[in-house]
């Protein structure tokens, strides 16, 4: 049940190894609280999306540029964002539930790795045939396979132990497992900057696994990052008889000094590329934005360089509507 179908890929600047002594500089920074923000419906001024006590004029900026990139989309979205070096934080709806689709591999990943690290082991070969195929390919199969060997059980004591207490796990299957927006930063927080429940070794692993995602599968979040960071992606895609399509990205963005990550989930998406297109739109600001921060040169540690944003051209893609298979087809109804 491998998916081997996407987008035309897009050049591959973003594989290769972390970057260890990179990460490890940019772990120091504190682990700043996501704000409790009010939640902006459809029609409610949405110009207070991002923060920062130190950078107030980076969160107004990028607050006006992600209300302008959402003007007149009409997919239901919610969005995480933060970035470490800058103390930014950015949230829309955090707290909206959607479907997982087939981000909820990142958590099924997660668990699987603590499971290893509580039994004070190494992966198993079964474990580990079966996290590679079905983070850098999305296989089903794989996700299967690991969501009945972890169980309902440990599945929860895991998402108790990141803090994600608003994902709803489903007997129904992976793929329809309830996640907000909120959650899921808190489970990038869990291969970044949230020591408390994977080692070190365990952290990059995951990193790891997640930078070599297939080219075809690197759309969403990664779109318009700059060339000097290194991308890890997991993404979403599912259509269902209610609200369209479910498309969803996460993405994690590591370098020299550098670590910011996001979060984007959306549901009523007309087809595929319109989801991809939303997503990509806001992704597009971020990066941009935190590229092009000209008020950040002065940030305690020596600063961040300047550098060039991305320049990945329009935002819009034709995808082939075809579903990721996170759910059986015969629930899809």
């Amino acid at each position: 049940m491998a998916v081997h179908h996407r987008i035309d890929p897009r050049p591959a600047r973003f594989a290769g190894a972390l970057a260890a002594t990179a990460l490890a500089t940019v772990l120091a920074v504190a682990l700043v609280p996501a704000p409790a923000l009010a939640a902006a419906a459809p029609g409610v001024d949405r110009s207070a999306y991002c923060s920062s006590a130190t950078h107030p004029e980076l969160a107004d900026r990028l607050s006006r540029d992600i209300a302008d990139a959402v003007r007149g989309r009409q997919s239901t979205l919610a969005l995480a964002v933060r970035d470490s070096g800058t103390g930014l934080s950015c949230f829309l709806d955090p707290a909206r539930h959607f479907d997982s689709a087939s981000i909820v591999k990142v958590t099924i990943m997660g668990a699987v790795l603590r499971i290893a690290q509580d039994e004070n082991r190494p992966l198993t070969p079964f474990e580990e045939e079966n996290l590679r195929p079905m983070i850098t390919r999305s296989d089903n199969d794989a996700a299967v396979r690991l969501w009945k060997y972890v169980g309902m059980a440990r599945m929860q004591t895991f998402l108790d132990l990141a803090g994600m207490h608003d994902t709803i796990l489903s007997a129904d299957g992976f793929g329809l497992t309830r996640v907000t927006a909120g959650d899921e930063l808190k489970q990038l927080d869990v291969y970044t900057v949230n020591p408390d429940v994977l080692t070190p070794e365990h952290r990059s692993y995951g990193l790891q696994l997640m930078a070599e995602v297939e080219p075809d599968q690197r759309w969403g979040t990664p779109f318009g990052a700059p060339p000097d960071v290194t991308t890890h992606v997991k993404n979403g895609w599912l259509q269902r008889a209610t609200h369209g399509w479910r498309v969803h990205s996460l993405g994690i963005f590591t370098g020299p000094d550098r670590l910011y990550q996001i979060a984007v989930l959306t549901d009523d998406d007309p087809t595929e590329s319109y989801g991809i297109g939303t997503i990509q739109r806001i992704s597009q600001q971020i990066h941009r934005d935190l590229a092009d921060c000209a008020d950040c040169a002065d940030r305690a540690e020596g600063g961040r360089a300047r550098v060039a944003p991305g320049a990945p051209g329009a935002p819009d893609v034709t995808a082939p509507e075809i579903g990721d298979g996170s759910v059986p087809a015969v629930r899809e109804r």
